[in-house]
């Protein structure tokens, strides 16, 4: 429980501009256009609808086809995020981004990075567009039953929840719906707890692209 309070406390600071987001253009280049909005530093939109136009987006079936270089990238942004190699760092992260721009453990490290190098602009955009994402996500429901678990799109935004209450996966169970569900059985510092994340989309984009197939 003091995680999860963290955990909103930490993004509550970026509600306050809530009643002005703008919303990702409603068409098949919505995606591309918002990461454009994003890197010039308008960071305000709605994180829901461009989290969910990356899965409309040619962006997304591009990535599809390299899931496994993607997932080696995100094994060695980890392993080098707290070695002091910030150019190393930047140069993975950036490259996440280029195939995943909703990818929060990227914008984490990137915030973090620059942060530390003092670059105040960088640092900014990045930890808001990292905590938009999150708060987009946490949001939604308050992951303590199926019917009001939280909604993800891709399930690498179920770890990286799981990552920032400092819980470790110990069963992962899936429950047909609707609503379609993970159960994570956790264990944390105040002993074994469950979260569940809502997979509707994450579903129909593979109904999607099985059907494609």
């Amino acid at each position: 429980m003091k995680a999860l309070l963290l955990l909103l406390a930490l993004a509550m600071p970026l509600l306050s501009n809530a009643q002005t987001k703008a919303e990702p253009p409603g068409d098949s280049a919505a995606y591309a256009a918002t990461v454009k909005i994003l890197e010039a530093g308008q960071v305000d939109i709605d994180y829901r609808a461009f989290r969910e136009s990356y899965l409309e987006s040619p962006e997304y079936t591009a990535a599809i086809s390299q899931t496994g270089k993607q997932n080696d990238r995100r094994r060695e942004l980890r392993a080098t995020m707290y070695t002091g190699k910030n150019a190393k760092v930047i140069k993975v992260a950036k490259k996440i981004l280029q195939n995943d721009y909703t990818d929060m453990s990227a914008h984490k490290a990137l915030q973090q990075t620059y942060k530390a190098q003092g670059d105040s602009a960088e640092y900014h955009k990045h930890h808001a567009i990292e905590f938009g994402l999150l708060r987009s996500i946490i949001n939604s429901g308050d992951g303590k039953s199926c019917a009001t678990g939280w909604h993800v799109v891709q399930i690498e935004e179920e770890y990286f929840i799981l990552s920032m209450l400092g819980a470790q996966l110990k069963q992962q169970s899936l429950t047909l719906g609707p609503p379609h569900c993970d159960r994570m059985l956790v264990e944390t510092d105040e002993g074994e707890a469950v979260y569940y994340f809502e997979i509707n989309k994450v579903i129909e984009m593979e109904m999607k692209m099985f059907k494609q197939r």
